[in-house]
């Protein structure tokens, strides 16, 4: 696992042009989905694999989508080929979490056993329900364990990289 500094974290994409200025359209998968522009600077990720970073980045909601303008972009064929690039920041760019809350990447790739004991595998994935958080688990199978604090989840333990729950292993 890498060190915190050198962990990133996905928050958006680039899914194609606005306009004729150079402006560009965003995916953010932040919450609230402006908050994509607080967190610079991003780590430009192209699908061909290049990397550049960029700061400077400002942007604006437009009907169902963001809209961004980045420094030194001013051209529709640029931004059209800039399409499917994956905007990421360091992991060490976030603020710190809350009392018993959680970034989800720093929870992928924890152990995951039961009250009791058994093991039940690791940490791969979250995602939301609507209603609450759901941890994937893979170990002999793949297990769907609402992360709801208290209830299911007993503890997480960054030291021992242990998340502790009370699930059924037959379930």
């Amino acid at each position: 696992m890498k060190k915190d500094s050198e962990r990133r974290i996905l928050l958006g994409r680039v899914t194609g042009a606005f306009g004729v200025r150079g402006e560009l359209k965003l995916e953010s998968w932040t919450e609230p989905r402006l908050a994509i522009f607080n967190y610079q600077p991003w780590i430009l990720r192209s699908p061909s694999g290049q990397e550049s970073q960029i700061s400077g980045v400002r942007g604006r909601e437009a009907a169902k989508t963001l809209v961004a303008t980045f420094p030194g972009v001013d051209d529709r064929n640029v931004v059209e080929a800039m399409r499917g690039t994956e905007i990421y920041i360091a992991r060490s760019a976030l603020p710190p979490p809350k009392p018993d809350e959680y970034y989800w990447v720093d929870l992928e790739g924890l152990d995951v056993q039961t009250v009791d004991g058994v093991k039940l595998g690791r940490a791969t994935h979250l995602f939301n329900t609507g209603a609450n958080d759901v941890l994937v688990v893979r170990g002999d199978r793949e297990r769907m364990v609402p992360f709801v604090m208290g209830d299911f989840v007993k503890s997480v333990d960054f030291d021992a990289n242990l998340i502790v729950v009370d699930w059924d292993p037959e379930f």
